[in-house]
């Protein structure tokens, strides 16, 4: 990103100042079908995903479209709701600790003393269960720059109205004090008192993200979620919009949760990085660790598809296929279908064998039901016999990943059906791979070796 300040701004972060912790959260849509809406599905949009934001520094939260970032930044500011778990907002160090401990407990295990404390600490940090003057008080802290400047202003207000509005609606200034603070905003972003009487649609589109910015920055937050704030802008005024986060950030000693795609930019902006993939973390870690020395292949392979990055220290290529639908995500790692270097306990399941199949519908045919003992276990049943022998031949031969066919554990023909079992394996779980370095894979960064 030429001309965009790389420094990140660790000299202002403290490892126990947690501005914001999030806590399995949650967010799945319901999918429904025919005249009466039944539910018949979720879509897991953000499927248990945790992390920290220290007060003072910039946590990037990067991965492909699709992959739930802009739902958890919705859900961080507030804009939406969870499913289950929770966003807390500026918790002292030893409430933090007492909600971790309580959370960790088995809510049957948890007695009346345990579940009245945790309702304390949700009702006075917890996001989405705030009231009154500490919701308030989270709406002053929480503001948001959204992708789309142009839609995010309304196009029938002045700028001046537009800035102001959070002045006035928390009823800090009016009258000529009101028009002041605006210019005020204006002119630190780089704008001044001769666009106070203009509309959006008069303003380039980087000149309009800097009034998102003041807008977001009227009520002096704690913390802005800032969602692909310059992907729509040209590479020039991409660098002049985030030198000027940078600024503003080191005068007032700002949070960010930047949410991007592009790791140029990511790259230039954030202390520590959140990899998602399919609603899940990848990875986590600090910035220069991440693009060092990454260690889930997704991460691998992001790295890989950006020109900037020097693909000498990446282990593959770029990354192929579209990402799995999050209303049936795989089972073990969520990577596994796209994965070059996945192993047998990565989770081959069933449903990588129909999809496959829908794929190559022309040589088998005929395929018209599944009946699934588990996500693992299943009969598949076909119009003729000869469907099924040929799926059973070629799921013994390299018509199929090889560690797909190790991880087979039966494949039996009974007349036109199949039964194909596969072993079960668990969710891949985050694991510990240097200091505040995590990352969800059965491999080690050689990628030759299951972890322990």
């Amino acid at each position: 990103m030429t001309g965009a300040i790389g420094l990140g701004t660790s000299a202002l972060v403290q490892d126990d100042d947690i501005l914001l912790a999030v806590r399995d959260l949650k967010k799945h849509f319901p999918v429904k079908e025919g005249a009466l809406q039944q539910v018949v599905g979720q879509v897991k949009a953000v499927d248990g995903v945790s992390f920290d934001l220290r007060r003072g520094e910039t946590v990037g939260l990067v991965g492909e479209s699709g992959c739930g970032k802009t739902t958890l930044g919705r859900c961080v500011s507030g804009l939406t709701d969870p499913t289950f778990g929770g966003v807390y907002f500026s918790l002292p160090t030893e409430k933090r600790r007492q909600l971790d401990e309580l959370l960790a407990l088995p809510a049957s295990r948890r007695n009346d003393s345990d579940q009245a404390k945790l309702a304390e600490l949700e009702q006075s940090h917890r996001v989405d269960v705030m009231k009154g003057d500490a919701w308030r008080r989270y709406r002053r802290n929480c503001q948001v720059v959204f992708q789309e400047s142009f839609a995010s202003l309304n196009p029938r207000q002045l700028i001046k109205d537009i800035v102001g509005r959070p002045l006035r609606v928390h009823k800090e200034a009016s009258g000529s004090e009101l028009t002041e603070k605006v210019v005020e905003l204006l002119e630190q972003v780089g704008l001044g008192r001769q666009h106070l009487y203009r509309y959006p649609h008069q303003f380039s589109g980087g000149q309009r993200q800097r009034i998102s910015i003041a807008r977001a920055l009227a009520l002096d937050p704690e913390l802005v979620v800032l969602d692909e704030p310059t992907s729509a802008l040209d590479v020039s005024v991409q660098a002049q919009i985030l030198n000027l986060l940078h600024e503003l950030q080191t005068e007032r000693g700002l949070t960010y949760l930047f949410i991007t795609h592009d790791l140029s930019v990511v790259r230039h902006m954030a202390d520590r990085i959140v990899v998602m993939y399919v609603g899940k973390v990848a990875e986590k870690g600090p910035t220069d660790v991440i693009f060092n020395r990454p260690e889930h292949p997704y991460t691998d392979a992001l790295l890989a598809s950006s020109p900037e990055f020097d693909r000498s220290t990446v282990s593959m290529q770029a990354l192929e296929g579209s990402i799995p639908d999050p209303a049936r995500p795989p089972q073990g790692c969520r990577f596994h279908t796209r994965c070059p270097v996945a192993t047998p306990a990565c989770g081959w399941e069933v449903d990588d064998v129909v999809l496959w199949l829908e794929d190559v519908e022309e040589t088998f045919g005929g395929l018209h039901a599944v009946r699934r003992n588990s996500a693992f276990d299943a009969w598949l049943s076909f119009d003729d016999q000869d469907g099924a022998q040929n799926l059973a031949a070629a799921l013994r031969t390299d018509a199929i990943p090889t560690s797909m066919q190790t991880a087979l554990e039966e494949v039996t023909v009974d007349q036109a059906r199949v039964r194909i079992r596969f072993a079960e394996v668990d969710e891949v779980q985050l694991t510990a791979r240097g200091p505040n370095h995590q990352a969800a894979c059965v491999l080690d960064r050689s990628g030759s070796r299951p972890q322990n």
